[in-house]
Order: C-alpha cells, then sequence, then structure tokens
C-alpha cells in the first residue's frame, strides 16, 4: 500500500472522495483539492472512489463510467497525488480486479456477510474496510474481520455507516464504535452514508447533509480512529448519493474543527 503521510500527528485518518467516478477531471480536482487540505491539517489521506455502483434503487440510476476506465483514474489520482486509494468491490472476481488499481478493498455494507467476498478480498493481501451492515449490531462484525483474519490477512478496517430505523432512516449508535474497536482494528465512521434516508418513494435516496457536521464532532469525540465522507464539488448534479455528499468547498472548515475536537480529547 502507498504508504499514509501525517501518521505521526496523531490526527484521525479521512477517506474522502465522490461516490463514484464520474470522469477523470472531476476525480483529479477534488483529489488535489483534498489533498491540500489533509496536507496542511496533517490529516493521513485515502482517496474514495467507486469505480461502480452496482447496489442502486433503479434500473436507469447511474452506475459507472466503464470498470476499467474508473479503475485507472484511481491509479492516476494515486499516482499523481501520491496517496492510497479505496474503491468498494461487489464479488470475488472484482477483487481480483480492482488489486490491480486501488490500496484499500471496501466491503459494501449489505453484503458484510458474504464470505466468498471477504475471502477472495483477504488473499488480495491489500487492506480490506468492511462496512457494517445496518442489519447487524456492532458485535456481530467480529465475524466479518474473523473471516478476513481466517483467510490469511490480519489488514482489516471497520466502517460503521447507520443502522436501519423503520423504513426510511438510520441512526448512528455511537457504542458500536468503541465496541467494535475491542476487535483490534481500526474503526471508521461514515458520516455521510449515515445520513441517507434509503428507500424513498421515488426510487433515488434522500439525505441530511446538515447534519454532516454534527456526525462527524460526535464520532471524533467517541474516539473514532478514521473518517469517511464523501464529498463533490456541487452535490445537486453528483450523478449518485448527491442527497448526502458534503460540498466540497465546506471541507475544510469541517476538518480544522474536527482536528480541534480530537487534540482536546487526546490532551
Amino acid at each position: 500500500m502507498k504508504e499514509l503521510k501525517h501518521t505521526d500527528s496523531d490526527n484521525f485518518f479521512l477517506l474522502a472522495g465522490p461516490c463514484v467516478i464520474e470522469g477523470e477531471d472531476m476525480a483529479l480536482r477534488i483529489a488535489e483539492k483534498v489533498v491540500d487540505i489533509t496536507d496542511r491539517l496533517r490529516i493521513p489521506y485515502v482517496f474514495k472512489g467507486s469505480y461502480r455502483k452496482a447496489n442502486r434503487s433503479r434500473l436507469d440510476s447511474f452506475m459507472g463510467i466503464g470498470d476499467e476506465k474508473a479503475l485507472k483514474i484511481l491509479k492516476k489520482v494515486s499516482d499523481t497525488f501520491n496517496v492510497p486509494t479505496v474503491t468498494d468491490i461487489h464479488s470475488p472476481e472484482e477483487a481480483i480486479m480492482a488489486a490491480e488499481y486501488v490500496d484499500v478493498l471496501q466491503i459494501p455494507a449489505f453484503l458484510c456477510r458474504q464470505t466468498d467476498l471477504l475471502v477472495a478480498a483477504a488473499k488480495t493481501g491489500k487492506i480490506v474496510n468492511i462496512k457494517k451492515g445496518q442489519f447487524l449490531s456492532p458485535m456481530a462484525m467480529q465475524f466479518a474481520a474473523d473471516k478476513v483474519v481466517e483467510a490469511g490477512n490480519e489488514n482489516v478496517m471497520i466502517t460503521e455507516r447507520g443502522t436501519t430505523f423503520g423504513y426510511q432512516d438510520l441512526v448512528v449508535d455511537y457504542r458500536g464504535i468503541p465496541q467494535m474497536q475491542t476487535f483490534g482494528f481500526p474503526v471508521i465512521l461514515d458520516v455521510t452514508h449515515s445520513l441517507q434516508q434509503p428507500n424513498q418513494s421515488s426510487g433515488v435516496t434522500g439525505g441530511m447533509p446538515q447534519l454532516i457536521e454534527t456526525v462527524a464532532k460526535a464520532g471524533i469525540a467517541v474516539g473514532a480512529d478514521g473518517l469517511f465522507i464523501e464529498t463533490h464539488e456541487n452535490p445537486s448534479v453528483a450523478k449518485s448519493d448527491g442527497a448526502n455528499m458534503l460540498q466540497l468547498d465546506l471541507l475544510e472548515d469541517l476538518l480544522t474543527k474536527l482536528v480541534r475536537i480530537r487534540q482536546a480529547i487526546k490532551a
């Protein structure tokens, strides 16, 4: 894996970028902006971008620009800015393919119990970031992590992304962060997906981006090791998850506040 910068800063680390790779220019612009911010704030940074979105509400939802094309863009981001990258995978075959281009393989929340997917990701030797299913308790994630470890890979991260609450909402139980840290792996809070409002009658997921700062502050306050934040230059025209992404020009102010909170709880 490309080495994380600023690991001596005692800051949380950050996984951030667009929900999906929409094109090379947008990916490079977003990466350049986030790298500049995280370098100044000394936050270890991993660029995030999905090369394909398999879990869509409707058949006509945007899924991607082509797997190989998007993966090559992720590789270009990594090479251009000297940062590691993370992307989602959905099948064992995708694990092998994506591992040629990125540093971290992410298991979507709905697929966190898929044994063959977890084992295939583990066998690539890459770091495996497992998102907690909206339907699972924090302690149940031990078994997902165990599958990766027992397949020969101890490079595991776990991401909290909210728990199903009724039909159209998610809530974060912050007790889950220290509970999952007892497994011995870094625990990340997915701020933006935790604010989704799924299963809308329109077939397009809603969200509450006005609460991004609130959720992020709470995550840092309870000791999350890292944060996951999807960001876009103009979420209103984003091709995926625009309803809950953070507008890019708001990121620096948010991260500055979060670094202060981190420093306070570490003092």
